[in-house]
């Protein structure tokens, strides 16, 4: 395991909840990857690798090989025993296992192409699940799985090369403009979307940016350079002040509520190396 001193004490808080919900690499022993909240197999392996944990360590190696252990011929992940397999779920699974190295992965070019086919007509993905009841609102895709997608698609070829990648994007930046919760899951940019949140979890102002910087449809857009200008303006001596962060994860030292954000920051200065791509 290699990672820097100042961070052992964050991965070794995260270690001690593996076995909280009943199996190995925080799962439940039906496999349930989604349980646990903020101490769930696919939380974890992003809060491992935020901290400087290496794609390449045995204990991510084995959490990708349990999430893949879910994975569908057509290219879904069921994350639940039971119940639907929601785009969400998939998103996430995806968005994990790419950040730690598989995005190349044949399985996960067919998880890709199960994205490009089940695209709504507005862009973004959604399901037909309606926990706030039908309205008007609930025509329009999720903007979180959404965004998890683009996540995960940045570390393959599709980026900036796949046209519905784009029409994702539009569907994004046309939520800076109507502001309001849309989706069947209500997902709305309103105050707490407005508070600087991390380590990336919830649809937040930070994450938002952050994954858009990437795709040349929205560097130059009005509502992201808005949204840019937003997040600046919380930063403190140049830096990312935490502003919410999950109570639960309130012992880890690298996202201090109210505090600077050392990590955090890198992923400032990410977006600016992006905008300066094209």
């Amino acid at each position: 395991m290699n990672v820097e001193n100042q961070y052992l004490s964050d991965i070794e808080e995260i270690l001690s909840h593996r076995y909280d919900n009943g199996a190995d690499y925080w799962a439940t022993p039906d496999k349930r990857l989604m349980k646990g909240s903020p101490f769930t197999t696919l939380d974890s392996v992003l809060y491992l690798l935020e901290l400087g944990m290496k794609p390449t360590d045995t204990l991510l190696k084995e959490c990708a090989d349990l999430i893949f252990s879910t994975w569908r011929e057509d290219g879904r992940f069921k994350l639940y025993p039971k119940g639907g397999i929601y785009p969400c779920h998939t998103a996430n699974a995806t968005n994990a296992l790419c950040h730690i190295g598989y995005a190349s992965d044949v399985r996960i070019e067919k998880t890709f192409q199960y994205f490009l086919d089940t695209q709504y007509t507005d862009g973004g993905w959604r399901c037909n699940k309606f926990s706030f009841g039908r309205g008007p609102e609930t025509e329009y895709s999720n903007p979180l799985p959404t965004l998890n997608i683009l996540d995960a698609f940045r570390f393959s070829d599709y980026l900036n090369k796949e046209s519905k990648l784009d029409k994702a994007v539009d569907f994004l930046l046309e939520h800076w403009t109507i502001r309001k919760p849309i989706g069947p899951c209500h997902y709305g940019i309103g105050t707490l979307f407005m508070q600087v949140e991390y380590p990336f979890r919830n649809y937040n102002l930070f994450l938002y940016v952050y994954v858009l910087s990437f795709y040349n449809r929205a560097k130059k857009d009005k509502r992201f350079l808005e949204a840019l200008k937003i997040l600046e303006s919380k930063m403190s001596d140049n830096q990312i002040v935490v502003e919410r962060v999950v109570p639960k994860l309130s012992k880890l030292s690298f996202c201090k509520k109210g505090k600077p954000s050392a990590l955090a920051t890198t992923h400032y200065y990410e977006i600016l190396e992006n905008l300066e791509k094209r």
